[in-house]
Order: C-alpha cells, then structure tokens, then sequence
C-alpha cells in the first residue's frame, strides 16, 4: 500500500496538479496513449475506502483517432477500490463531472476483471478506462474472505498502479489530493473519532452485555446503540479495523474531502467535521445515476430490466414492496426461505432482485410477486407504483431510496449497514426495522414477515402515512441539493473551478 505522505504534497506544488482519492473499487482502465501528457500522478494505492483523481492542465493529442490537437483544463485519474458499492459511486462522480465541464479528461482505472464487469456504453466520451491486472481474489470470491480481499487490496495493487503512472507519466510527485468517501458522512466521523470509544470504555466490549448502550459524545452524531455501530469494532470485521482507521488517517493529508452525502441529510456532523478539518469538504452526493433518469432515451437494456417495467406497469400505484439486499453478502439460505414464505402469505405484491436465486425463488413465492435477477433499481425506485423498499441500507442503495422518496423497512448485513439502518429508522424517520437484533442467531419468522410487510405497506395508516410524508420531504430536500444553487451543485461547481485553476 502507498501512503499518501510519500507523494511529497505541499501546498507550492498545487498549482502543477490535483489528485482526487475515491471509493475503493474493482475496475481497472485501460491504457491510453492520449494520457502521456499527465505529470505528478500520486504514487499511490488508496486503500480500502478510496480511490484516486489527478487535475492538470496540459494540452494533449487528439482523442481516441489520435488526430489533431485539444486542450484539457483538467485530467482525473480516477481509482476506486474494487467494489461495486465503491465503483458505482465513484463513476457517477465522474459522470456529473463530466457533465459539468466539456474540457475535463477522466482516466477511470479499474482491474481487468472489472473491466469487464462494466457496460461502457453509457459514459461520457471523457471518460476513458485504463486497466491494471487481476492481482487480488476476484470479485466472485470477495464475500468468502473479506478480511483476506482488503489485505490484497492493499498490498498487491500498488506495483502495478505506480507501473500505469509511470507510462501515463514519469516524472510525477507533489500533487494534491482529494478524498471521495463513498459511505456516510456519519460513518466517517465515527471511524474518525474511534479513540473517544476507546476513552469512554466503548471499545472493546462485550455486545450481549453492554450492546444496548448509547454513545452520545461523538461530535454531530445523535445518541446511538452500541448495537447500531460499524460491525468493523466487534467480532470478525475487528479483522479490517486496523485498516479502516488507517484509512482515515490519510484523509488529514489530502486537500479536499468529498463525500457522497446530501448535506441536508447530515448537516450536523459535517459542519462538526468542517470545523476540525485544515481542507475544504464537500458533499457532493447523491452520487447515483438519476442523470440517467433525465434521458428520455434510455430504455431498459436486459430482458430481466424490461420484465421489471413491464410489470410494474400492470400494478396499482404504491402497491408494490421492493425487495434487494445488496450484491455482496446475503442473508442465510433458512432466513431467505422465510422471506419467501412471509411475503406469499402477506397478499402483498412485490418485485424481489435476488440474482442467481431468483428462479428458485420465484417458485416458492407464488403468483403475487415478480423474483428477477437483476434490475435498473433506481429506476424502479421511482415507478409510481412502488411503495416501500426492503433493503439490506448499503449506503447507495439508502440514497436512491431518499432521492426516490420510498420508506425502508430495514435488514442490515454488516459494515457501514447498521448505522445506515439507524438514520432511516430514528433519524430521518422514514423506515422500519424488519428485526431490532444484530447478527442471524434469531430468524424472523414467515409470520412475522407477512405482519410486518401488511402493516408497512398500509396506505391507510396514520404511522404509514407519516412515514411516507417525511419521505417525500427528504426527496424534495435531495433533488433540491442538486438543483441549480442547492448544497451539492454548488459545492460541485466550487471544488471543479478549484482544481481547473491549479
């Protein structure tokens, strides 16, 4: 792994180029010639939570036919740490970037596998992709060992990124840095502040004795369970921790700070964050694809996708729960059988993404519903007729559920989940938990499920009518930061006229 503190940054060399770190991600770019222009790229891996990007004005040849000559104003290489709750973010980063600016070159680095995991039919011409080799587990065996996967990450894809800088460019050294964090703001400001856990006798402890009790000292974040913690400080995730922290210490040397966060959602510990931090942070999300939803053109591009519209189009408004818990880790094969079994018995429709389970699911949930492999959630978020969302609150999924102003009934697996669960629930008020446990020990039961599902999908209700009420005005407030003069447009057209003037 690189340290930031080896690519010499100082604040007499930000004139020559900009480095923005973002999520970690799995894609690898492949080589262009039309790079080699590109000085004083970070010799750097950005480890698990981040990835990279370069600004420099330079004049380079022609684009991909190699003919004639253009200015750029500004050239990001872009690295995500492979994964696609991290690639994802980090892209549609890009895409607004691009979007923004006409004169912007993106190198958007990924490994050979994820290369081929990505549709590059829908990306700006600026952005270009540039590859690295398959030198850590694949993407397949990720969730089998986790712990195993960040240590790869961190120490076998350096040598081969500091290779690609070199061809893009040799003489390289002091540029700055931005950080992107592809979770929550919260989430981040709890890593941040870890040894205040450590002194008030949070860190380590014991959940089955003390994992109902509150933190209440972090600065920004409301009183939270110990429970409602990353699962990273106990148990297995304690394996990643060290590198979590690590990664957080490297954001104090980078000269902006990102986040893929709505302000407005978590205005009280960025402002804590901003009033610590030496660099400007910004929030810049939601980063998810709704510049999609704006294209009219686009239409559905798997048969899987056009089955998802076409059925919903059939169903009455609001009706439906959607159902997706993540594409890393799931829930057990005995729990998913009592999800299927709770949601025939409950009588209400629902659309369930279940990948490579979906055939076999479809049989044990009946007629009512419609099991897929996969599909275009946001834009199923946003049909008129879904209703609620079941999901597993990984941090993008969350954000497309607010921009689409859906209540959440709420299954969090681990990591960054758990809190993300806590904020829909107690925070923003706009989901439900399916259990108040952490861990798989308890299974919810067929009953229970089909309860639960019925009452939160009941229009009628004054709990169910408050909670869809406050959803709509938390998609008003995102849709409104993104607006011409909201908080991330804004912050979007501040941080791209910094880094086009270094």
């Amino acid at each position: 792994m690189i340290h930031p503190s080896k690519f010499g940054w100082s604040a007499k060399n930000r004139h020559r180029l900009h480095c923005l770190l973002g999520p970690p991600s799995g894609c690898g770019l492949c080589s262009s010639p039309t790079l080699h222009a590109l000085s004083d790229v970070a010799k750097q891996q950005f480890e698990s939570f981040f990835g990279c990007s370069v600004t420099h004005k330079q004049k380079k040849p022609g684009m991909d036919s190699g003919e004639g000559e253009a200015t750029t104003a500004c050239h990001v290489v872009a690295l995500p740490y492979p994964g696609r709750g991290h690639v994802n973010p980090m892209m549609n980063l890009c895409k607004l970037l691009a979007s923004k600016k006409d004169d912007i070159l993106i190198t958007f680095v990924l490994t050979e596998e994820w290369l081929g995991l990505l549709s590059s039919g829908d990306k700006p011409d600026q952005v270009r992709f540039a590859t690295i080799p398959d030198v850590i587990p694949s993407e397949r065996d990720r969730a089998a060992d986790f712990p195993g996967f960040i240590e790869a990450v961190s120490t076998k894809m350096e040598a081969p990124f500091e290779q690609l800088l070199d061809r893009l460019e040799p003489q390289r050294k002091n540029i700055p840095v931005a950080s992107l964090w592809p979770m929550s703001a919260a989430v981040f400001s709890v890593f941040h502040h870890f040894d205040l856990l450590v002194q008030n006798q949070h860190f380590p402890i014991d959940l089955s004795e003390r994992g109902e009790e509150r933190v209440e000292y972090i600065p920004g974040i409301s009183s939270t369970r110990i429970l409602d913690l990353p699962s990273i400080f106990y148990g297995n995730g304690r394996r990643v921790l060290h590198r979590a922290l690590e990664i957080c210490s490297w954001v104090l040397k980078a000269q902006y700070l990102l986040f893929t966060s709505v302000y407005e959602l978590e205005h009280q510990v960025v402002d804590a964050l901003k009033s610590k931090f030496p660099c400007p942070i910004y929030t810049v999300g939601p980063t998810i694809p709704y510049l999609r939803l704006r294209d009219e053109s686009t239409s559905p591009t798997t048969h899987s996708d056009l089955d998802c519209m076409k059925w919903l189009d059939s169903q009455p408004e609001a009706s439906v729960l959607y159902i997706s818990l993540g594409s890393f880790l799931s829930v057990s094969s005995a729990q998913m059988d009592e999800i299927a079994a709770g949601l025939r018995s409950s009588g209400i429709g629902f659309l369930w993404v279940a990948r490579e389970k979906a055939a076999q699911l479809q049989e044990s949930c009946g007629d009512r519903g419609l099991v897929v492999p996969w599909c275009d959630q946001l834009k199923v978020l946003c049909h008129s007729s879904v209703g609620g969302f079941w999901t597993h609150c990984g941090w993008n999924s969350t954000l497309e559920a607010v921009f689409a102003g859906v209540p959440m009934l709420t299954l969090p697996i681990f990591w960054d989940q758990l809190p993300n669960s806590k904020n829909i629930v107690e925070d923003w008020k706009i989901g439900w938990r399916v259990k108040r446990e952490v861990g798989w020990e308890n299974l919810v039961s067929r009953e229970e499920i089909a309860g639960l599902v019925q009452r939160f999908m009941d229009l009628e209700s004054d709990e169910g009518k408050e909670m869809r009420k406050r959803a709509k005005e938390l998609q008003e407030m995102c849709r409104g930061a993104i607006a011409e003069g909201g908080s991330s447009h804004t912050n979007l057209d501040t941080f791209i006229s910094h880094i086009s003037q270094r």
